[in-house]
């Protein structure tokens, strides 16, 4: 009989992340000003995603007629669901149009994700325990701890190097961070966290050509839904395992990253939420929005010339290069909008992007594919150092535009996109217009008068109970039974 010698310690990182979500920190007062943003910018998000039927059709319980009460009620929607089903249709709407937030380094991801999880769950836990409801402030707490724990797993671990999606951080972050707000201490957590991670992720593939599909939409739905099971599976005191990253041959960093270590990057704080990205003008993937920028610039100068236009030089980042440099055929909405050749082709041929940009009405105008084949793309070095620098975090790309006649546009750089930190000053206008549209696209306009007043009294609601503020997103007819 094996002595039994009891518990061994978790993995120093997966100990780290379980302390820090566990145990109050000293988050600053700008990391929770942006959460709100963030997560008034992702239900603005998924409100707009409801116009579409592909992302509807997602929505509800994959089993008809079941019913929870009380369960998670999914904003925008009259649906009443157990918290994992809840958690997959809010994630869903929020990436649905790839439209929320982002965070780049050696991986990318979108940390709002993991909104649909923390906030499905608060919905439900709160209305079980009515009078000990969560309030929105510990909602805000846990999007800065999801964002932190996903974004600097992201600075040091890229997943798509090894052809594995970057939900997977997601599943992790929410699993991490939905086991502390459902009462989990350090003890909980590190067990739930090491499930996230045995747990396995999903390819890649379907973001990338031949196989580009509208899972990328729904990738991190999947994800969040994961969590919250491994988060209630962990709560009832399944064992974890405590050196799922480090173990020879069998662990994480063998079987996944082929031997190279997991680490933070830098210490666990607010950083990630404090230099989050917004995408504030364009639905399109967020190596391309810099490009857009450019694309527009110069639209005045091409907009009665494109006949004549010889030959269009793209510069971008080496991550660009890697996901959104396509050529040849585009098989749907969801391999448009990860083509930087086609956003810049939309923008020079309509002077605007927007969520029917991608539509197959669009791309049969055969202005876009002309403009596509007359395009080069290559890497500036200069771009990708900059791309990696934590100081600058910049996104940049550049566009020369040469006519027939030798002519030739202006080089026109951007090394920032509007929602960079650098820009957050430009920006807020432009991310209230883009919620109040959002919202519009939904409610009728007494509903959005309560809504668009968020934005406009910061902290008012961030001692609202979780389930006042879910009601406000709720359509006024009842019973929660569709969309």
């Amino acid at each position: 009989m094996q002595e039994d010698h009891g518990p061994r310690p978790y993995d120093g990182v997966m100990a780290e992340i379980a302390a820090y979500a566990t145990h109050d920190q000293a988050l600053s007062e700008l990391a929770y000003t942006t959460a709100r943003w963030s997560l008034l910018d992702a239900l603005g998000s998924a409100m707009l995603a409801l116009r579409h039927q592909s992302c509807q059709r997602l929505l509800g319980g994959l089993v008809p007629g079941v019913s929870v009460a009380p369960g998670a009620r999914v904003p925008g929607t009259h649906f009443e669901l157990d918290p994992m089903e809840a958690s997959f249709n809010l994630a869903t709407m929020i990436r649905w149009l790839d439209y929320n937030d982002t965070w780049l380094d050696r991986e990318w991801g979108h940390p709002s994700d993991n909104l649909g999880a923390i906030l499905m769950v608060a919905d439900w836990i709160s209305r079980k325990n009515a009078e000990r409801p969560l309030r929105m402030h510990d909602v805000l707490t846990a999007m800065i701890k999801a964002h932190e724990i996903q974004g600097v797993l992201s600075m040091s671990a890229a997943l798509n190097r090894v052809g594995y999606d970057h939900v997977w951080w997601v599943k992790l972050a929410s699993t991490v961070v939905v086991t502390a707000i459902l009462g989990g201490d350090e003890e909980v957590v590190a067990p739930a966290l090491s499930q996230a991670l045995v747990d396995g992720g999903s390819l890649r593939t379907y973001r990338h050509a031949p196989n580009t599909g509208s899972r990328k939409s729904w990738a991190a739905g999947d994800a969040a839904s994961r969590a919250v099971r491994l988060s209630l599976i962990a709560l009832r005191g399944e064992m974890g395992y405590p050196s799922a990253l480090t173990a020879p041959t069998w662990g994480f960093q063998d079987v996944v990253l082929g031997g190279k270590s997991v680490r933070l990057a830098r210490p666990l704080g607010s950083y990630v939420m404090e230099n989050i990205l917004f995408k504030v003008a364009y639905p399109a993937e967020f190596h391309g929005q810099t490009a857009i920028e450019c694309a527009l610039r110069l639209y005045p100068q091409v907009r009665g010339r494109l006949a004549e236009i010889d030959t269009i030089q793209l510069e971008t980042q080496e991550s660009a290069m890697r996901i959104i440099n396509k050529t040849g055929p585009l098989a749907n909405p969801a391999d448009r909008d990860h083509c930087l050749q086609y956003m810049v082709a939309a923008a020079l041929a309509n002077g605007q992007i927007d969520d029917e940009s991608y539509s197959q009405r669009t791309a049969d105008d055969p202005r876009i594919d002309a403009l596509r084949a007359r395009m080069t793309v290559e890497e500036n070095p200069d771009f990708s150092r900059a791309y990696l620098d934590p100081d600058r975090r910049a996104i940049a790309n550049a566009i020369t535009i040469r006519f027939k006649d030798g002519s030739t546009t202006p080089r026109v750089v951007v090394d920032y996109p509007l929602g960079h930190r650098r820009r957050r000053e430009e920006a807020l206008p432009r991310l209230v217009k883009k919620f109040r549209d959002n919202v519009s696209s939904r409610f009728r306009e007494h509903q959005q008068e309560r809504l668009f007043s968020l934005f406009d009294v910061e902290q008012a609601w961030d001692s609202m109970a979780v389930p006042d503020f879910v009601q406000l997103w709720l359509p006024s007819a009842n019973p929660y039974s569709g969309v």
